[in-house]
């Protein structure tokens, strides 16, 4: 049996940047940008917290199977990763200069996928903060499971 093709299955990063954009909505959060991109690269998601000190959140989205070699997506954010989103995240706010009065920080979402057929769904035994099961694609459901949060997951040094 062949593996169906890469177009077969939605993009499962974009699934799991739907999920943490749909728990955040929840925590009070306004979702200002999605897939942000400039010639430094992209930022997943950025939203602004309306708490009693107003913030602008990057959030770096990792989604991930199991097997997965680089501790959720933990690994893969490389000082030169973090200093790629930093200048982002600058580039951003000179797009927005309203935004520039705000504090600002970087999030980082671990989020773990399971794909399985619609026959026999296995269990799942990992603790979740927020899981979606709505999903499914071509006889195929994904379970989606915001597996952890870190708030302030790295400095954001601006040069602004």
């Amino acid at each position: 049996m062949t593996n169906p093709p890469a177009s077969y299955y939605p993009d499962i990063g974009v699934l799991g940047e739907d999920l943490v954009a749909q728990w955040l909505q929840l925590q009070g959060c306004k979702i200002l940008h999605r897939r942000w991109r400039c010639r430094w690269g992209e930022l997943d998601i950025v939203a602004q917290q309306e708490a009693t000190t107003p913030f602008v959140t990057f959030v770096e989205v990792k989604t991930r199977s199991s097997g997965n070699w680089d501790e959720g997506g933990l690994l893969s954010l490389t000082p030169q990763k973090q200093a790629k989103l930093c200048r982002a995240a600058t580039f951003y706010l000179t797009q927005y200069p309203n935004l520039n009065d705000f504090p600002c920080r970087f999030d980082v979402a671990l989020v773990y996928c399971q794909r399985f057929n619609t026959h026999s769904p296995p269990p799942i035994n990992k603790p979740a903060i927020f899981e979606s099961l709505a999903l499914q694609v071509r006889n195929t459901k994904f379970k989606l499971l915001l597996q952890e949060y870190i708030l302030a997951a790295f400095e954001f040094y601006s040069k602004l």
